[in-house]
């Protein structure tokens, strides 16, 4: 009986020693970080110099990652247009732009002398309705040529948007960091970082944005020309008949179209022709007047051959 009580007391001790070495260890690691001893001021020194220096971009790279549905792409086109009515084709092009629920970026039009116009304009459309809107403008005017890209960004964009995560998760600790500094020397550290911070988040936000933005609406370039007749609108001919028909209506053509312009050329510059007939004729005027004055001046001298003739027959008459 003795025995069984003593075993129990040995129980009860060792059972209670442990208890208290397990409340002691425990209370000696919370203590220093409650009441801010040696062991917490160590780590927030060391938490908040790992904060301050550049993150690894690997992990924020590796968090987005870009899938098939998700493909950012980007669509882009050159058309030259030709036309014979200038203003019905630029209105017909407002239009359509309107009906795809596109804008137009911007429009610059000329007009060089000759009384035909170019225009120049950039369209934005929705990247849905890109290939329907350069169809339908081929067909609203004359297309001499045209050009098409479409460039794949996203493994560029993927790339921005972790480097963006990797800058905000950056940011979180930085203010963690400041809420929990008391010396001026790290509110003042902390502080230059989170500026640093917060314009690679600027800057990144806006690459992002402006590439959703060329990833939502194409941009096609437009030229579109007045002329006088279409360029290259001749059916190829097959037989000698249809070539040799063909070439001379092309060649009455060509002349038709020399000889108007230079009608039109000499309408535009008038001013300069009748200046200088007006000088042809007073230089004409003026040679003939000094050319009559020679011939009378000859006219009126005497001929010293004629006059002594007429004296040798006298003096043999006498």
């Amino acid at each position: 009986m003795k025995r069984k009580l003593l075993a129990l007391l040995c129980i009860c001790t060792l059972s209670a020693a442990l208890l208290s070495g397990c409340g002691g260890a425990g209370d000696s690691t919370a203590a220093p970080a409650a009441d801010g001893g040696s062991y917490g001021t160590m780590e927030f020194a060391a938490d908040t110099e790992s904060a301050v220096q550049s993150p690894d971009l690997s992990a924020g790279k590796s968090a987005v990652q870009p899938s098939e549905n998700e493909t950012k792409l980007i669509y882009t086109a050159s058309l030259s247009m030709e036309t014979t009515d200038f203003d019905a084709a630029s209105a017909g092009l407002e239009r359509l732009t309107e009906s795809c629920g596109g804008y137009i970026q911007q429009s610059d039009v000329e007009n060089y002398g000759s009384g035909y116009r170019s225009g120049n304009y950039v369209v934005r459309v929705p990247a849905e309705k890109f290939e329907a809107f350069c169809r339908q403008a081929g067909e609203l005017c004359h297309v001499t040529a045209r050009s098409t890209n479409v460039a794949d960004v996203s493994e560029s964009y993927y790339d921005t948007a972790g480097r963006l995560k990797t800058q905000q998760t950056k940011l979180e600790r930085l203010q963690t960091l400041l809420a929990r500094a008391d010396k001026m020397e790290d509110i003042i550290t902390l502080e230059n970082a989170i500026s640093e911070t917060e314009e690679q988040i600027d800057s990144l936000s806006g690459e992002l944005s402006h590439t959703d933005a060329l990833v939502a609406d194409a941009t096609v370039n437009l030229t579109l020309s007045e002329v006088y007749r279409l360029s290259n609108t001749e059916e190829p001919a097959d037989s000698f008949s249809s070539r040799l028909g063909a070439a001379l209506t092309s060649g009455w053509n060509g002349f038709v179209s020399a000889v108007q312009s230079a009608l039109v050329a000499l309408a535009y510059g008038w001013v300069w022709v009748a200046v200088l007939a007006a000088a042809a004729v007073i230089a004409v005027c003026v040679l003939r007047r000094r050319a009559r004055r020679a011939r009378a001046a000859r006219q009126e001298t005497p001929r010293p051959e004629s006059g002594k003739a007429g004296d040798d027959k006298s003096g043999k008459e006498e």
